[in-house]
């Protein structure tokens, strides 16, 4: 179940893209496009991804003269945002911004969708890459995975966790860490981020798998420790602090992650105008450092290697529901 956030995913270089797409004609080249771009963002204004999204769209204008417009469609699991895709015209001007839980978490836990991860959509480029850190609240009596652990065995039954939603990654990692480390914590699910952060530094809560940026001023404060995070090197915002890797979990290498995805029926000519643009963004020292800040990671692709990252993806989160036994409200 282990996944280097760099496996899969390979810089795209322009003369790359256009040999990849053969039909790519002059009138793609020349006017498309040649008004607004809509991308439905499945977050509310003010969310992370919400925030690298508009930076990127600064640079998408000033390279095509075009507006990228971010629209937000938050809820229903991204349903709602993915929906409103779906039904749009497959011209390149409606985009969505896709997620781990929308294309490779929801699929295992509804019993039926109304859009179909692979199918619905071609994808664009992969766009967004970042860890989470595991945190706790600062009267937890733990500095580490080991002491945790040994902590939780001794309360059974009483140690609780956020996630920022059921049913998403941050679930499902503590579902991993229970089973892995045989364990018992109660999962709180929480409607976004802002209130899991409250929860956790209010001491409603025990422990939370969450951003970094998150909860970074409160590790700063001494409200919140942060035992572990999910990525397999450690950050550069928070590089005393071990990966679940060096601690023995390396199944809790977890990398969340957002695409930029079209209308399956999209022509070929737009999709690969469209990859150049969004992959010359990402690939820009301006883009790049911004997100360095933010514990970001640009991950431009091809379609087809964003294809095989999402399927491998797909699978490891097929096992991480399956083991909670989790099921969507539908």
């Amino acid at each position: 179940m282990t996944m280097n956030r760099r496996d899969f995913m390979k810089p795209a270089l322009a003369a790359g893209i256009a040999a990849a797409w053969p039909r790519l004609g002059a009138w793609a080249q020349g006017t498309f496009p040649d008004k607004p771009v809509r991308i439905v963002v499945p977050f509310a204004p003010g969310n992370t991804l919400d925030a690298a999204l508009r930076q990127v769209a600064e640079v998408f204008a000033r390279n095509t003269g075009q507006q990228l417009l971010v629209d937000n469609k938050p809820g229903g699991s991204g349903i709602i945002a993915a929906q409103n895709v779906t039904s749009a015209p497959a011209d390149g001007y409606t985009l969505l911004l896709g997620n781990t839980s929308m294309l490779t978490i929801n699929p295992h836990t509804f019993s039926k969708l109304p859009y179909d991860a692979e199918k619905s959509f071609r994808p664009v480029t992969n766009f967004l890459g970042s860890a989470m850190v595991m945190a706790v609240n600062a009267s937890v009596p733990a500095n580490d995975i080991k002491e945790f652990v040994a902590w939780t065995k001794a309360n059974p039954g009483k140690v609780s966790f956020a996630s920022f939603t059921a049913g998403n990654s941050s679930h499902f990692a503590g579902v991993i860490l229970n089973q892995r480390a045989g364990i018992d914590m109660t999962h709180v699910p929480f409607n976004g981020t802002p209130p899991a952060v409250t929860n956790l530094v209010g001491g409603q809560v025990h422990a939370a798998f969450l951003p970094l940026l998150a909860v970074k001023p409160h590790v700063d404060s001494g409200k919140v420790k942060v035992l572990a995070v999910t990525s397999p090197q450690r950050s550069p915002l928070m590089p005393n602090v071990a990966t679940f890797r060096e601690q023995g979990y390396p199944d809790l290498d977890i990398y969340i992650w957002a695409s930029v995805m079209a209308p399956a029926a999209t022509p070929d000519a737009v999709v690969a105008r469209l990859n150049t643009e969004f992959v010359k963004a990402l690939n820009s020292k301006e883009i790049k450092d911004k997100w360095r800040a933010m514990d970001f990671e640009t991950l431009p692709s091809t379609p087809e290697e964003f294809t095989s990252f999402a399927r491998l993806d797909s699978k490891r989160w097929a096992e991480a529901v399956k083991i909670s036994g989790f099921k969507a409200s539908e």
